[in-house]
Parts: structure tokens; sequence; C-alpha cells
């Protein structure tokens, strides 16, 4: 028989909040490397991405959701819903809200939605980027959240300082049950190489941009093939989507100077990925109100 110290959990958690709470930062310091891309824009995770934390006792996957919003287009509708399937597939959820903002109608209402799964899926309230105040504001931000809806634990993190990071790990641990490890070791994700790619070039061409670009930018991977009689090169053919010509604009840069600054920054990220040389070829193409096509949705993965 198996003593108590040597039982191992395996399961699934994810991470839920209004837009830009600090999840995917979070799920990054948990796994211990990057799997979902991060940007101080709002909303910009769009697939729920699963980050695999290996520890002697435990594997938890982590699914990494959008940020819960008022929608506005049919992309957004479809967003919502993909964080609502999540939370009825995982054993906890954690609670983001960060420590540099009020507490405001969008996590009230996140909160009411959170009740009604709270009965059979334990969730942790995280009070996150405690490292950008002071003391004094986490504690009132800790017991703003409690006022709330009733949680299982409440944590504050940084995944900054990883401070409490290891905390968190264990108390989510806590809530999965006992079962053998669902990946092999090593594994950091289960999110297809092309979609990591395609993610990493739009975090890049995120970066930098005017406000109303991110919701309408969508990165789709054309061709990637290893390149005939070259062991350590990989081609890589990708295309940028946007909304409006002047978008577009945006984009590109004068004399094509932004482009290729998003191609130099991508390319270095999944050099790093995928541990083999890239060359990288990036187009940007106008796709008129994509984010309200349900035929281009389909075409662009959503």
């Amino acid at each position: 028989m198996t003593s108590s110290s040597e039982t191992h959990r395996s399961g699934f958690a994810c991470f839920v909040g209004r837009p830009n709470a600090g999840k995917s930062t979070l799920t990054n310091s948990l796994v211990g490397t990057k799997v979902a891309i991060t940007s101080s824009k709002p909303q910009t995770t769009r697939h729920a991405i699963r980050g695999i934390v290996h520890r002697p006792d435990a594997q938890l996957v982590i699914v990494d959701t959008p940020g819960l919003h008022r929608p506005r287009t049919l992309l957004g509708e479809r967003l919502n819903d993909l964080v609502h399937e999540t939370w009825s597939e995982v054993d906890v959820i954690g609670f983001c809200v960060p420590a540099d903002q009020k507490i405001g109608p969008g996590d009230r209402h996140i909160a009411a939605e959170l009740a009604k799964v709270a009965r059979r899926t334990p969730v942790i309230g995280v009070v996150t980027k405690t490292d950008l105040v002071g003391r004094q504001r986490v504690a009132e931000q800790l017991v703003a959240l409690q006022e709330l809806m009733e949680f299982a634990e409440i944590v504050p993190v940084s995944a900054v300082d990883r401070f409490q990071v290891d905390l968190l790990s264990d108390l989510l641990v806590r809530q999965v049950p006992e079962g053998p490890q669902l990946y092999p070791d090593g594994e950091i994700t289960d999110e297809p190489e092309e979609s990591l790619i395609s993610e990493l070039v739009r975090e890049a061409a995120l970066e930098g941009v005017r406000d109303e670009l991110p919701h309408s930018l969508a990165v789709a991977i054309d061709e990637m093939s290893p390149r005939e009689g070259y062991d350590n090169l990989v081609d890589i053919y990708a295309s940028l989507y946007v909304e409006r010509s002047s978008q577009k604009a945006i984009v590109i840069g004068r004399s094509g100077e932004r482009l290729k600054e998003v191609g130099e920054t991508a390319r270095r990220h999944i050099q790093a990925l995928l541990g083999s040389k890239i060359f990288l070829d990036l187009q940007v193409k106008v796709a008129k109100e994509w984010q309200r096509d349900p035929k281009q949705l389909r075409k662009l993965g959503f």
C-alpha cells in the first residue's frame, strides 16, 4: 500500500478574471516557461491554452482562458462561451483580481457567475500583481475580494517576483484528485506548435500599437516545413489579418520598419520554442469585419 506521503495528484485548474488581470503571466510563472502570450493590451488570450506544471507529488494542468467581458462581436461571444465551457471541466478555479485596480462591476459579474459553480468546483481567490502596490493596498484588496463570494482559499501573489507562486501551486494541487501523470515529463503544453507560433507572432505585433488594434488582429500560419537540404532550418509563412486598410498601415509601419521589428521579435521567441533556426515570412492582409463574420472566424480557428 502506498503511504500518503507518496500520493500523486493530477487534475485541471483554470484562472478567470476580467481582461488584463494577470492570468497569462501567472500561468507562465507556475509552468516555469512561456506558454501563454502576455501583453499590456487587455483580451490578448483567445484560446484556452493548457500549461503543464510538473511536481514530484502532482501534475497540474492549467487552462489559461480569455478574460470574461461584455461581448460586442461574435468573436467576443465565442470567447465568453469558451470560458464557461472551461469552468465546467476543471477541478479548481482561480479567480484573479489585480491588486492595483479597484474591484468593479466586471469583477462582481464574474463572482456572480462563479457562485453558481462554486458548489461543485472549489474557487480560490487570487490577488495578482502585488509587486505594484504597498502592503496596505494588498490587505484592502484581500478584504474587498473576500466580500464578493465564498472562497475555498484566498491568496495574494506576484508572478513578476514569484511572491507566493509556490503557495498558490500547493493550494491548487490540494483541490485536484489523486491520479497518475496525464502528460509525459518535460511536456509544458498540449497546444499544437503552429498555434503557439501564431500566438508568438500576434504577441510581437501587439507590442506598442494603439488600442484599437488588438481585437482586430489575427494570425494564421499558412505553411511550415523544414527546408530541404538543411538540418536545422524551418521555413514559416504567416499571415497577419486586420479589419481595415488603416490598420494594415499601422502594422507595417513607415517603410516596413514596424513589420520588420515584429518579425525579429517573433523569430527570437519561435527559435527558442522550436530549438532550431527559422526563416519567417510575414504578410499583412485585410479581412473586413472578420470578428463578426462566422465564415472568417472559422477560417481563423475560432
